[in-house]
């Protein structure tokens, strides 16, 4: 097992290098990239316009406004212009057992997943749909490495708790906008965002809410923009109208089952309910199963199913007598992004500081393309990374 050293959390966190799960060999350092801005193009059922000189005609680029509608910068789907030019909102939610099922979590344009004590999962679901919900949840406690996160996305962070040692004056800067619960170490809650709904056998935990039209009250209480900033960077590349990311990358390994804590044991964190992803080709989407059965949405009763898996290696310390994790999630690390039924082996970065996302990128250096839709970025401890895996 590699040697446990120190995390740093925030802009100075430690930069990693990790084993990829599900290959014998080592991947070679990847040189740091030149990030260059996402461009986007027009929708297919518009006319067809020529590609401007040296544009990648496999990717979307710059995004334009056509009738009301704008490309998103969380999923590469058109929607309205209101919707895709707002910042999200980040929404913790527990993925225990004991609080299933979870409601609304499938409009989540990215659903993060990273171990917390008691080696179980937790969700942060990122939401730019939301304005016809009545409510997300159930909603959980902070951990600061979500937090960091979802900060990366410029998003509203909305929680019911937090560990209090290290998160409450993370959470508390001027620089972090959150909607939070009224709890010990928040200095500024917003009550009007949360109650509780009637879940006859479940535990009280289990039962407090996000309810969207106290949340934008909220926000407005505590005088919250909706813009993303000037400085904004969007999290990916995705693939063109017309193309399919998996076209450029027909040499990568195919994956159709993936399981980020493999299917026995339970080291990093995933074992307790064997999550595992399986690839339909047929609707190029991947759907969620977990303790032996499909991952259901108490919305609409539908399975969840997303466009892209992300691994994300990230060294992990276990830094107390109450189990709380720590994670690095800033610096780099080995990825694999699984998109179209490939599996593309590659690293991830995150140099620049809080407000900006992790990137993907292959082995050459080139930012990682993803299919149009939903992603679910799941956090692997690096140190248990051989367990994860995927066929």
């Amino acid at each position: 097992m590699t040697a446990r050293r120190k995390i740093l959390t925030g802009a100075g966190a430690l930069a990693v290098s990790v084993m990829l799960a599900g290959c014998a060999e080592k991947t070679e350092a990847v040189p740091e990239p030149v990030v260059e801005p996402i461009a986007v193009q027009t929708p297919a059922e518009q006319e067809a316009q020529p590609t401007p000189e040296g544009e990648d005609d496999q990717t979307i680029g710059e995004r334009e406004s056509v009738d009301g509608k704008m490309q998103s910068y969380l999923t590469g789907e058109w929607k309205d212009e209101e919707v895709v030019n707002r910042r999200p909102i980040a929404v913790m939610i527990p993925n225990n057992s004991p609080a299933m099922p979870q409601y609304g979590i499938s409009r989540a344009s990215i659903i993060y997943e990273a171990p917390v004590e008691g080696r179980i999962t937790r969700l942060m679901g990122v939401f730019e749909d939301f304005d016809d919900l009545e409510r997300i949840g159930p909603v959980r406690s902070s951990r600061d490495y979500f937090l960091y996160v979802a900060m990366g996305y410029e998003a509203l962070y909305c929680n019911w708790g937090l560990a209090r040692p290290y998160v409450e004056e993370l959470i508390n800067r001027d620089t972090v906008q959150n909607i939070s619960a009224a709890v010990e170490g928040i200095y500024h809650p917003a009550h009007e965002a949360f109650d509780r709904v009637s879940r006859p056998g479940y535990a009280t935990e289990f039962t407090g809410y996000l309810f969207i039209d106290g949340m934008k009250e909220a926000a407005e209480r505590l005088g919250y923009e909706w813009e993303y900033d000037d400085a904004y960077v969007p999290p990916f590349t995705f693939a063109a109208e017309n193309a399919k990311a998996q076209d450029s990358y027909e040499s990568e390994k195919d994956a159709t089952m993936i399981y980020p804590g493999g299917q026995s044991g339970n080291q990093g964190g995933y074992g307790a309910y064997n999550p595992y992803f399986e690839y339909n080709e047929s609707e190029n989407l991947y759907y969620r199963y977990q303790n032996g059965k499909e991952h259901i949405d108490e919305l609409d009763g539908k399975q969840l199913a997303v466009s892209n898996v992300v691994f994300q290696y990230c060294h992990g310390e276990v830094r107390d007598s109450h189990d709380y994790l720590a994670f690095g999630v800033h610096g780099e690390g080995d990825a694999i992004v699984f998109t179209g039924g490939k599996a593309i082996e590659g690293t991830w970065k995150r140099l620049d500081g809080d407000a900006t996302p992790a990137k993907f990128y292959d082995k050459n250096g080139d930012e990682i393309i993803f299919n149009q839709g939903k992603t679910w970025i799941c956090n692997i401890w690096k140190e248990y990374g051989e367990y994860a895996e995927y066929k």
